[in-house]
């Protein structure tokens, strides 16, 4: 488990340019919303939490298409799929999502207070901003890994892991953004949005790599109805086979 992070760790980091796109992405974003807005500094230290969370959940999704892409280019997924008896794939892919949040989501998270400087927002809003995405941006990888394990076939599969993302993430950020501006608006409740953050995170890191690992199993080893028995239980009999000869 902790080569495989190490390994999904460094290829999140250097494949395609990683985290430093993704960081680029993210400044980019933040530097272009203000032009939009005016020279209102007092609206924009307002809206500065959605402006971060908008802007972390985009980047986020770069290289989401990757997650598996490589290991398919390689021969890594197949193998990690016939040794599904010993590490089960839900496992596998669980411990690829926290790669990928550590490589890339996460720098943007930490990036993410420097940037609201930049957004004239309050050492205040900027802290508790920084505490919700710290609790809600790991749904980004979890997500995104039901949406890159469906396009793992397709050559260019980028825009429309981003497709199917970006819907199941708009309760993230809606919760994501209602907590930050609760805490910061003393009339508006911080706890309740914070804790629907929190449990729509560990829900989508239960369901995430279920999904993602099924999505696996069905794109990598099709089911025909015209096919026998044996290709019709796919992969399974194969790994049962391989388990028991080994």
């Amino acid at each position: 488990m902790t080569g495989l992070f190490a390994r999904d760790f460094r290829l999140s980091i250097a494949a395609g340019g990683g985290a430093f796109v993704a960081l680029l992405f993210f400044l980019a974003i933040v530097a272009i919303i203000p032009f939009g807005l005016g020279p209102d500094l007092n609206l924009l230290g307002e809206i500065g939490p959605a402006i971060l969370w908008i802007g972390a959940l985009l980047s986020g999704l770069l290289g989401l298409d990757r997650l598996f892409a490589l290991d398919r280019e390689d021969g890594s997924l197949d193998l990690f799929l016939m040794a599904s008896g010993r590490q089960p794939v839900v496992l596998t892919v669980f411990i690829k999502c926290l790669a990928h949040f550590a490589g890339i989501v996460l720098p943007l998270v930490l990036a993410a207070p420097l940037l609201g400087l930049l957004l004239n927002m309050t050492s205040y809003s900027i802290g508790v901003t920084l505490l919700t995405l710290l609790v809600g941006a790991p749904a980004i990888s979890f997500v995104g890994a039901v949406g890159a394990a469906v396009t793992v076939t397709l050559p260019r599969g980028g825009l429309l892991v981003a497709i199917l993302v970006l819907p199941l993430l708009i309760p993230v950020l809606i919760f994501g953004v209602s907590a930050a501006n609760g805490a910061v608006r003393d009339p508006d409740p911080f706890l309740a949005p914070f804790l629907i953050l929190a449990a729509l995170t560990l829900f989508f890191a239960v369901l995430g790599p279920v999904a993602a690992a099924y999505a696996l199993m069905v794109e990598t080893h099709p089911v025909t109805e015209n096919a026998d028995p044996y290709e019709r239980d796919g992969w399974f009999q194969q790994t049962e086979m391989t388990d028991q000869m080994r």
